[in-house]
């Protein structure tokens, strides 16, 4: 009995899966300061300008580098979105509420009810 090695054409070899597409950071960072956007009450305007800016960063790096977390780049770009017109909308009626109520007195100073004698 002799020793035959298998044939050429079915021989098995073992490659490593391919390793998985890295995420890229400014995604997750855009989705962590899009949420805080929305939820933190003074400084939410400057965290949603911030997640707009790294994520429309991180979908231009994701693109050409072929990484993952484009869906927390969307998400981030929506929440900052939000959280940037919440807050603005929020500052803008405090500036109309203080220019249209910052001549109402109340009725208590009378110091200019002499003037007019």
């Amino acid at each position: 009995m002799s020793y035959q090695p298998p044939p050429f054409g079915n021989q098995e070899y073992y490659t490593q899966p391919p390793a998985p597409a890295k995420t890229n950071g400014k995604s997750v960072a855009a989705l962590v300061l899009g949420i805080l956007s929305i939820v933190s009450p003074y400084i939410g305007l400057i965290f949603g300008i911030i997640a707009i800016i790294l994520s429309a960063i991180s979908l231009k790096e994701i693109r050409t580098r072929y990484e993952q977390g484009k869906g927390m780049a969307i998400a981030g770009l929506v929440c900052g979105i939000v959280g940037t017109i919440i807050y603005a909308v929020i500052i803008a009626i405090v500036v109309v509420a203080i220019i249209f109520f910052n001549d109402y007195d109340g009725g208590i100073n009378t110091f200019n009810s002499f003037n007019n004698i």
